[in-house]
């Protein structure tokens, strides 16, 4: 297969965040080909910046082949962890933070590197909840997987599910 120009948006969210029970989703966008797929999922016991990897890293697993990448994202924790090389600092460091801890959701960022090995990626921050429509695309994803009555508990690899395909 050729390689192909992908772009990704990508949004989490988590209502509840940071309290009990918290109920999330993701939401993407998938674009390539002339084609676009939208995927959406949601999870019991997460927090925002684990829907945030895991709508990139689904995302990721609908590409077939290796290819030139624009996600765009909302989420400064996804965006600045490779534009700010905060990953190469974690790997150089045994997966620990600047402040010497054990960096969080290590299980999804070590996914997200393992989809993302294969590709050309640029990472663009987008403002969330602003004029973007297709970022506000993927929230609306994200917020409908979020208030799911079928959300799948936040353990193993991330799951994809394409809502719509155009």
């Amino acid at each position: 297969m050729k390689n192909q120009n992908v772009v990704i948006y990508s949004d989490g969210a988590c209502p509840g965040n940071q309290k009990s029970n918290p109920q999330g989703g993701y939401g993407a966008i998938v674009m390539h080909e002339g084609s676009t797929l939208e995927l959406a999922q949601g999870y019991r016991q997460t927090s925002n910046n684990r829907m945030e990897l895991r709508a990139v890293i689904a995302a990721f697993k609908t590409i077939q082949c290796p290819s030139m990448v624009t996600v765009y994202s909302d989420s400064k924790y996804v965006t600045d962890a490779f534009n700010q090389q905060w990953i190469e600092n974690w790997l150089w460091n045994g997966w620990r933070n600047s402040k010497g801890k054990p960096v969080l959701n290590q299980d999804l960022w070590k996914e997200l590197l393992e989809e993302t090995i294969s590709h050309k990626v640029t990472w663009k921050w987008v403002k969330g909840h602003s004029t973007d429509t297709l970022n506000n695309r993927a929230d609306q994803l994200a917020v409908l997987a979020a208030n799911s009555k079928s959300n799948l508990g936040d353990i193993g690899p991330t799951t994809v599910t394409i809502v719509n395909k155009y």
